[in-house]
């Protein structure tokens, strides 16, 4: 018997992978094109559980297509990044802590980027 731990992916890889598909879609997406995007390497029921815990995270939302859904990112890569980096500071009630060493473990190009943003001369996107 094989180890069904071994095969399991990584947390967030799948949520990833999708997530990476309708951000190179033109638009919305229905599950089977999601798959289809994806190489058709998982079953639609998957991906189409991925989109629904992806919605209630409001990642993403969705439209009617028929008699199901279509769906669309509510924000670019980055702009997810962002509000993962807040959810993450606001579960500590020590904010200045956890920006401190945040900011305390920059690279150099990374700290004069952060620094060029906060005094209004660098481009966010």
């Amino acid at each position: 018997m094989g180890d069904k731990s071994a095969e399991r992916r990584p947390a967030g890889e799948l949520e990833a992978g999708v997530l990476a598909a309708l951000w190179a879609a033109d638009g919305p997406l229905t599950p089977a094109q999601v798959q289809e995007a994806l190489g058709g390497s998982l079953a639609r029921t998957t991906v189409t559980t991925i989109l629904s815990r992806l919605h209630e995270k409001g990642t993403v939302v969705r439209k009617r297509s028929g008699r199901g859904f279509a769906y669309v990112p509510t924000e670019d890569a980055s702009g997810l990044t962002a509000r993962r980096m807040h959810a993450e500071l606001a579960k500590d009630e020590d904010r200045g802590a956890v920006l401190s060493r945040f900011v305390s473990q920059l690279s150099d190009e990374d700290e004069r980027l952060l620094r060029a943003l906060l005094d209004g001369e660098g481009d966010a996107t």
